[in-house]
């Protein structure tokens, strides 16, 4: 246990910290979680240990990007067990766990309005969900003063999301995207995938087949709003019981496209049995 970070639970015993760190003029590193850490996580703290001299993981499960009908009682909280993992790595410094109270008291009265990359795609299914994610990150952002923040392109929407946010909030922090982290058979890691059965298990793994084989048929020239279509197809044949949305994006702005005219992404949230579960890769 002896190499377990410290734990700090305030926004005050964070900055006293963050403050005590920069005295050496020590660059800071911010990577924000909601915890229940896996592989994919862990390679954030990898990747932003490269270019930072103290790495802080804030570990909080934000209760205003679920809806009321979503998972937020039974999304899975470790506290203890993620010290012991971010411990095993020897490169995170500090653990920030706040209460819910701590991030929201009593009165809390402020959301942000978010729009540009955040319009459309996870948006539609969840309204909610990215002024619940702006509003804390601004939060943690604003606590730790990191001068640099990592984030997993798993949840590519949300990366382009916040690079906007800092952009136009002047925040002042650069923004670092790092490669998805997959299971053998390709599915992205998630700390949702632990909701699946094994047959679900096994359905959800198509999901990698199919856009990988979608990449191909882009690359050989078929029209993008029949791939769109047909990736919908092929994933219900396959077991999801809902397609949110599989679509082909500029990969800055995530404006739709109709031909292959400069980067892209290729975008989708499926759902198996309960769990909803999204992915995306380069064009």
């Amino acid at each position: 246990m002896s190499n377990v970070p410290q734990i700090v639970t305030t926004v005050a015993e964070l900055r006293h910290r963050i403050t005590a760190l920069r005295q050496d003029e020590s660059k800071i590193g911010l990577v924000p979680t909601m915890g229940a850490l896996h592989a994919g996580h862990l390679s954030l703290v990898r990747e932003i240990q490269k270019h930072v001299d103290v790495v802080v993981v804030s570990i909080f499960v934000n209760p205003t990007q679920f809806a009321p009908n979503e998972d937020f009682d039974r999304y899975p909280r470790a506290l203890m067990a993620d010290a012991e993992k971010l411990g095993a790595t020897g490169e995170t410094d500090l653990v920030f766990a706040p209460s819910v109270g701590e991030m929201y008291p009593p009165g809390f009265a402020t959301k942000l309005d978010v729009g540009g990359p955040a319009l459309g795609l996870e948006s539609d299914s969840r309204p909610h969900f990215f002024a619940g994610v702006a509003t804390v990150v601004s939060k943690l952002l604003l606590a730790a003063m990191p001068d640099v923040a990592m984030f997993g392109e798993k949840d590519y929407q949300q990366l382009l999301v916040i690079r906007r946010l800092v952009a136009d909030l002047g925040l002042g922090v650069q923004i670092l995207g790092a490669p998805i982290i997959r299971e053998r058979d390709g599915l992205a890691m998630s700390s949702r995938n632990a909701y699946l059965s094994d047959d679900e298990r096994k359905i959800a793994g198509q999901l990698n087949v199919v856009l990988q084989s979608l990449i191909a048929d882009l690359h050989d020239g078929r029209p993008i709003a029949e791939i769109e279509e047909a990736g919908k197809q092929a994933l219900l044949a396959a077991g999801f019981n809902k397609v949110d949305y599989l679509t082909v994006r500029d990969a800055e702005t995530l404006e739709p496209l109709s031909s292959l005219d400069r980067p892209a992404r290729l975008l989708t949230a499926a759902t198996v049995g309960r769990t909803r579960l999204i992915d995306n890769m380069a064009v």
